[in-house]
Parts: C-alpha cells; sequence; structure tokens
C-alpha cells in the first residue's frame, strides 16, 4: 500500500488535524460505486459524462457577467432535466445528417450507472466573495447534481470532480485555503468511505491528499483525477504516486481504463504566455498557463502499458472535442451550462461514444458528434508518439482566445 503525504495548507485544517502527518488512500473494497455492479463476465456499462457547471450564485443573485454568459440556474435545469431524459431515449441512428455508426444505435440507452463530472462545478470555488460564509454556488450545484427526485436534480449517481475555478479562489489572509478545503470537503463526503462514515457514492480507492479516486464497474476500472492528475497548483498534493498504485492493483490485468480530469490537450487547455500579444495562446513560447508539458508527459508515462480506452475533460465551453493524444482517445463535451453531455456505452467488445447537447424545450437533446470503436481483450500496443488537433474544432479556429474572449474557462 503507498503512503502519501496529505495536503499542508497554510493554517491547520480539519483534515490535518484528524489525519496527522500521513494519510492511507483507503483499501479497495468490493462496494466501489452506489449503483450496482455489471456482471464482470459480461461488461455492459454506460455511464454520462458532463463538465462545467458553472454554478454562478451568489445570495439571490448571479455573480457579475454571469446572466450574459448563460451561467444561470435556468441552463442548468434544462441541462438536468435532458440528462433525466436520457434512461427514456434511444441510442442517435443518425448524427448531422450521416448515419451515427454507433453499435448502439436504435436501442434503447436505459438507466447509466451514473453521472461523472469533469470540474468547473463552481464558478468562483463555491460562490464566496468577502466572507467565507457568503455565497451559495456550491449549494446551487448540489440541489442539482446530487441524486435526488424531481425534474430539477439528476436521478443517478454523481461521482464529483473538480476544476481550476473551484480550486483558485484565495480566501482570506487569515485563511487563505478556505475554499479550496471547502470544494475538497464537498468532494471527500460524497466518496471517501471510512469505519464511521459511509459517503452517498463511495469510491473504491481514495487518495486522501490528493483527493482522486477510482472505482470499479465491473470490470470497467475509473479515475477521477479532478483538475490533472499530478496537479501541484494552489498547495495541491500531487496524485501520480497514487494513481501509479491504482493502476497496478487494480488494471494489470489488462482490463479497460477511463480517466476524468478537467484539462485537456485541446489547443486551449496547452496555451503558454505569448509576451508579443499580451495573453495566453496556443502559439505562445513562455509560461503554461493551465498545466505544463512536463506535467502532460509525466500523466502519460504513469498511463503507458495499460488499457486506457477513453481520457474525458471538459475546460474549454464551447467546442465539442473527439480527438487523439498518442494511442488514447480523448473526449470533450459542450460546457454543462451550454447543455453539453456525452453519453458512453463500454461493452466487452465495442465502445460508444455520443456527444450532445440540450438545445430543445423539455429535455430534448440534439447529438453532434458519435464515436465508436472495437475493444480487444488485454492491453492496447502503444502506437507512435503524435498528437492531433481535435478534429471537429471549427475552421480556422486556434482555441487560443482570451479570457477575457471566451469568459473565465
Amino acid at each position: 500500500m503507498l503512503l502519501t503525504r496529505s495536503r499542508l495548507p497554510t493554517s491547520l485544517s480539519r483534515r490535518a488535524f484528524l489525519s496527522g502527518v500521513i494519510a492511507l488512500p483507503m483499501l479497495r473494497t468490493g462496494a466501489g460505486s452506489a449503483a450496482p455492479d455489471p456482471d464482470p463476465t459480461d461488461l455492459d456499462v454506460t455511464f454520462i459524462f458532463a463538465s462545467d457547471m458553472h454554478a454562478c450564485r451568489v445570495g439571490i443573485e448571479l455573480s457579475p457577467h454571469c446572466g450574459e454568459q448563460g451561467k444561470t440556474d435556468e441552463n442548468l435545469r434544462r441541462h438536468v432535466q435532458a440528462l433525466n431524459r436520457l434512461p427514456h431515449m434511444r441510442w442517435p441512428e443518425m448524427v448531422g445528417g450521416a448515419q451515427s455508426g454507433l453499435v448502439s444505435a436504435g436501442s434503447r440507452i436505459g438507466r447509466p450507472l451514473g453521472l461523472v463530472i469533469g470540474g468547473d462545478i463552481t464558478d468562483d470555488g463555491g460562490g464566496q466573495v468577502a466572507r467565507p460564509e457568503e455565497g451559495r454556488q456550491l449549494l446551487q450545484f448540489s440541489e442539482h447534481y446530487r441524486q435526488g427526485h424531481g425534474p430539477d436534480r439528476v436521478h443517478f449517481p454523481v461521482f464529483v470532480g473538480l476544476g481550476n475555478h473551484d480550486l483558485d479562489q484565495d480566501g482570506p489572509r487569515s485563511d487563505i485555503d478556505w475554499y479550496r478545503r471547502e470544494m475538497r470537503d464537498y468532494v471527500e463526503l460524497q466518496h471517501r468511505p471510512s469505519v464511521v462514515f459511509k459517503p452517498r457514492v463511495p469510491a473504491g480507492n481514495y487518495d486522501f491528499a490528493s483527493d482522486d479516486y477510482s472505482w470499479d464497474w465491473g470490470r470497467l476500472h475509473l479515475v477521477q483525477a479532478h483538475r490533472f492528475a499530478g496537479d501541484r497548483n494552489k498547495g495541491a498534493a500531487s496524485g501520480l504516486p497514487w494513481l501509479k498504485a491504482d493502476l497496478a492493483q487494480n488494471a494489470s490485468d489488462g482490463r479497460p481504463v477511463i480517466l476524468f480530469q478537467h484539462y485537456g490537450w485541446d489547443s486551449f487547455s496547452v496555451e503558454r504566455w505569448d509576451p508579443q500579444a499580451g495573453r495566453f495562446t496556443a502559439s505562445g513560447s513562455g509560461v503554461p498557463h493551465w498545466w505544463s508539458e512536463a506535467e502532460r508527459e509525466a500523466l502519460l508515462e504513469v498511463l503507458a502499458g495499460y488499457n486506457v480506452i477513453g481520457i474525458f475533460h471538459g475546460h474549454e465551453h464551447d467546442t465539442p472535442m473527439i480527438y487523439k493524444v498518442r494511442r488514447f482517445d480523448v473526449f470533450k463535451p459542450v460546457a454543462s451550462f451550454k447543455g453539453g453531455l456525452a453519453l458512453v456505452r463500454i461493452t466487452s467488445r465495442r465502445m460508444d461514444v455520443a456527444l450532445g447537447q440540450a438545445r430543445l424545450l423539455h429535455g430534448g437533446i440534439e447529438f453532434t458528434h458519435a464515436f465508436s470503436k472495437p475493444l480487444a481483450p488485454g492491453l492496447a500496443k502503444p502506437r507512435p508518439s503524435l498528437f492531433e488537433q481535435p478534429a471537429s474544432l471549427p475552421p480556422g479556429s486556434s482555441g487560443s482566445d482570451s479570457l477575457e474572449e471566451r469568459d473565465r474557462h
């Protein structure tokens, strides 16, 4: 079992008091998911991925500019209603005026095992402003994206992930990590099992230091890495040592693995400071904006040798993407406040992904992109290193718009 150091906040946190200097990742248990596991000998898993809710409420109003950007409670409710409608729909046979090519095309979607979230659940670190007790963004998020009943709440288990908007907000000087700790505590309360507490959606393996966690649906192994696996920004503890141990323990037999995180390899996620433009761009040569090439390489090195069949991320709001990084297939739907979602089905032999958007009234969904591939048993053989720009980026788009032009992704 791997020993990991706990986070070291500026002031003594509730977690540090409870855990001491070191924390042990939770042992993998048989109850690693909130929904019943599929038969491991006959894998057939359906789930939803969505990202970038950007809950934006402060008090009874929205943060400045949230309304004009579409980060409204009305849009989140429409998104939730669309998610809840999916079990009653069928996989698309036509996408963009052509055959979808999905093996599942025409079949009933059925109840997903869960909704996995790729970060930026709030717009401003939970919604706090001048004082820690102010703000309602985390509450607003939980009112919609926590399993419950009714038209405005998700009807299946939710696996929470955090992004830069959730973790970059600094608290007052007296407690600079207040907001980050609140967001991480929410993840812990949802997913970290303990002897005396059973969370709503228990993880199979939880790293107390980084809050990364994993679980199994039958022979499918899934990992939530929040902003990105290996993140050390704003005092975060890298989850890479934990990830190495988790994959060695849970995926060394060649079972399929899926990774979820906030940052991707699209041109917006990899942009750097451009001194000539005076902003971050995809062609910049200065300091990285979100995560560095070395951090990306470190993650890919950990994933090498495992049967990683997909990586799902968020961060960029406007463009649905399906692209490839080396041998890994990568998927990114449109932001949730714009209606985006990814519908995923994985069987023993195939993987189907449909990207869609809740654009229609009464929970209607328009599917815009489709992807299907066969799954071979055992470890996938690595292919030569390459990076391809997302094929679905619009012509002439570099993905390098400034923050002001894109709002705060």
